[in-house]
């Protein structure tokens, strides 16, 4: 059954420039080069979007294509120009000043890029932070605290100091901060991306790891294709401020809308986006025979077969059998690239 929708955006537009919500409202829904004639500049246009309750929701695209401007349009860090985002129902830009400061500091988490830790601070200082703006009291706060520090591997370095950590630990402190407020809704904007590619794809495994928990309802930000289809359950792909696809890693790469998402695509090879759920069959098998996670793509379930295996049992995030994989399908997607 599929989630409701978390957050939904409805014919969302950031616009810059003076006159823009007048020339909004004049012309509907004006191209780029509209925009540019009457010396306004669309980052944002006409988004719509539904991100599921659960979800890892990707939004990537080159630089300048609009998707950190609507990331921070969706928690109003940037006012949008027009349109409607609704998150649990509630039409966010029609909310008070006072109740978006509510709904960020209790229901919404965010990690950037820059990991923003406070240097002055401990580790555990640095996390329990955002609890001790909310005037949580210190013993609640900290043991919020110590729990997502464990959390996210860092047991025994609640004393330190940012500057005592390496980039891939500052990034995990940052991710525990965001969690200790536990959030309903996770914004994470390249949260990765300054760090060396060994940490990084360490941390995207530890993000898998992480949701594989926590269940989060997580919009992602990234330029980066194969991080996206590492990470996400459905990816949108932006071009010059709009959504030109949306859909699953699968969708996007199998089945391009448009010239630029094959172009943005032509050299993902289908064994690292088709995941072992879309191939299984029913059967699932013994349960002692050896097991790989529904969402493991192909790419990652070929070198089990190199011991002669014919067939894997395919698992859920709780170790439950869902079906089989069969070593003929996966040689068929190797083979076609």
């Amino acid at each position: 059954m599929t989630a409701a929708p978390k957050l939904v955006c409805r014919n969302v537009w950031k616009v810059f420039g003076a006159g823009a919500a007048e020339f909004l409202a004049g012309n509907g829904n004006p191209s780029p080069d509209q925009l540019g004639a009457a010396g306004l500049v669309g980052a944002v246009r006409a988004v719509e979007l539904e991100v599921r309750s659960g979800e890892i929701f990707v939004i990537m695209g080159l630089s300048g294509s609009g998707k950190s401007t609507l990331v921070r349009c969706l928690s109003r860090l940037v006012e949008p120009t027009a349109g409607e985002i609704l998150f649990n129902g509630e039409n966010l830009l029609a909310a008070s000043e006072t109740r978006m400061i509510e709904i960020r500091r209790h229901q919404m988490g965010m990690v950037f890029q820059n990991f923003a830790l406070l240097p002055h601070l401990s580790v555990l200082a640095n996390v329990a932070f955002p609890l001790e703006v909310q005037g949580i009291g210190r013993p609640e706060r900290e043991a919020r605290a110590a729990r997502m520090i464990e959390l996210v591997g860092l047991s025994g370095k609640e004393t330190a100091f940012p500057r005592e950590l390496s980039g891939g630990q500052q990034q995990r402190v940052g991710i525990a901060r965001s969690l200790a407020v536990e959030p309903e809704l996770w914004f994470l904007d390249e949260p990765f991306s300054a760090l060396d590619p060994l940490i990084r794809r360490e941390m995207q495994d530890e993000f898998v790891r992480l949701q594989s928990q926590l269940k989060k309802t997580i919009v992602f930000i990234t330029h980066d294709f194969d991080e996206a289809i590492r990470v996400a359950d459905r990816i949108a792909v932006m071009r010059d401020g709009a959504v030109v696809q949306a859909g699953t890693p699968e969708d996007i790469v199998l089945s391009p809308a448009t010239p630029y998402v094959a172009e943005f695509t032509r050299n993902v090879p289908k064994a690292k986006v088709v995941r072992a759920a879309s191939l299984m069959k029913p059967d699932g098998g013994a349960p002692s025979e050896p097991a790989i996670a529904e969402r493991a793509t192909i790419a990652e379930a070929a070198p089990l077969f190199a011991a002669g295996m014919t067939h894997l049992r395919v698992v859920d995030t709780s170790g439950r059998t869902v079906g089989r994989l069969d070593r003929d399908d996966v040689v068929d997607v190797m083979m076609r690239g």
